[in-house]
């Protein structure tokens, strides 16, 4: 009960500072928007269309583009603000519906669609391609009522919305894809890149500048007035720890809620993605306890672990994954507890993992939540004798 007031009482001084709320609840969310916004890759296209003179038949065109995965539809006016917001990069492609589209598709006319993206675009390429998908997909339904109106005495708007209707039923020839390279551990994009990696850089990096609250402790001769009473140095110790990981266990879950709500992000195998994190917050605990008992003075925990929380970051996978660096770039990476971390994620979210798919990786990290809450356990005695 003494471990938990004191935790308690830890908590409450943390909170209260306005800087450490914004880095433990705040700052994560919009880091997360940001990388997620700048790896989304071409999970997700704008597409921008001009209907205006097309009618019924364009306002149906447009409706499947809308409906179809990856594409974001924004309708324009007039071809001019179509281009110039392709060309400030405000869509990823433009589509011109052309006038009388509806007149030439029931008289089995050639029809012309035109679709705006550069060549030496990738991402205009890879959305003209996705927008090209859906019409030829609306075209082949078109001649199929073509066909239907001229073998049987129905309308073509009759036979449209029976070859639409047939479509939905008739079963699908199926595409499924396998990676060649099983080896290829790339998180995926957007935020489920973001959201995982987010949260091993900022449960550490919280941690470590969190340890000026033990300093601040430690200098203002609370621990002295603690062991005056029927206090155990063992128990500050253990209230200090449980502190530090009832924090990452709380910013952990913001970070899980918001991403699963806000963003659709899947976290994978739900035992191995709890396991995970509960064990990632036990190192956050010991990084917390080696900040507050290895750093002098508040200043320094504030300034100095904030560079050595990032610099371990991008040593291990969590601005950029290490399947792109050299493999010896790899190797002193996953000195880091961060790369260990990084990898169960990539396994979970990435091939479909499971606990004992990264039960080596879990392993690690519990190395080095013990390692690290030993060092600092001893390191925090020491000062209290």
């Amino acid at each position: 009960m003494r471990a938990i007031a004191i935790a308690r009482a830890s908590t409450r001084r943390i909170v209260r500072d306005r800087m450490s709320l914004f880095l433990l609840l705040v700052l994560p969310i919009i880091v997360i928007i940001i990388v997620g916004a700048t790896v989304r890759g071409f999970a997700t296209f704008r597409v921008g269309v001009d209907s205006s003179a097309s009618g019924t038949a364009g306002q149906r065109l447009v409706a499947a583009l809308d409906n179809a995965r990856g594409i974001d539809v924004i309708t324009y006016t007039n071809r001019k603000s179509l281009t110039e917001a392709l060309a400030r990069g405000e869509i990823s492609a433009g589509v011109l519906l052309p006038p009388r589209l509806g007149a030439d598709e029931s008289r089995s006319q050639p029809v012309t669609v035109t679709i705006f993206a550069e060549q030496v675009n990738s991402t205009q390429q890879a959305a003209a391609t996705a927008v090209s998908s859906v019409i030829l997909s609306q075209g082949a339904l078109v001649q199929s009522a073509n066909f239907a109106v001229a073998h049987s005495s129905s309308s073509f708007d009759q036979a449209l919305a029976k070859a639409t209707s047939l479509q939905s039923r008739v079963p699908q020839v199926g595409l499924r894809t396998v990676r060649a390279d099983s080896r290829v551990i790339t998180l995926p994009q957007g935020y489920s890149y973001s959201a995982p990696t987010e949260l091993v850089l900022f449960v550490f990096l919280s941690a470590l500048t969190g340890g000026a609250t033990i300093i601040e402790t430690r200098r203002l001769g609370m621990y002295e007035r603690m062991l005056a009473g029927p206090v155990h140095a063992r128990t500050i110790i253990f209230g200090e720890a449980l502190t530090y990981f009832l924090l990452a266990l709380v910013q952990s879950a913001l970070i899980v809620t918001v991403g699963t709500v806000v963003f659709g992000v899947s976290w994978g195998n739900p035992l191995a993605a709890t396991l995970l994190v509960i064990i990632w917050a036990l190192v956050g605990a010991g990084a917390g306890l080696f900040s507050g008992t290895f750093f002098r003075t508040p200043e320094q925990a504030s300034a100095i672990g904030p560079t050595a929380g990032i610099a371990l970051a991008m040593l291990g996978g969590c601005m950029w994954p290490l399947s792109i660096v050299s493999s010896t770039m790899r190797e002193i990476g996953h000195v880091t507890p961060q790369a260990w971390a990084v990898d169960a994620w990539t396994s979970l979210l990435s091939r479909h993992g499971s606990l004992m798919t990264i039960a080596p990786q879990l392993g690690v990290l519990a190395v080095f939540a013990a390692a690290l809450l030993s060092v600092s356990s001893l390191r925090l005695y020491q000062t209290l004798r």
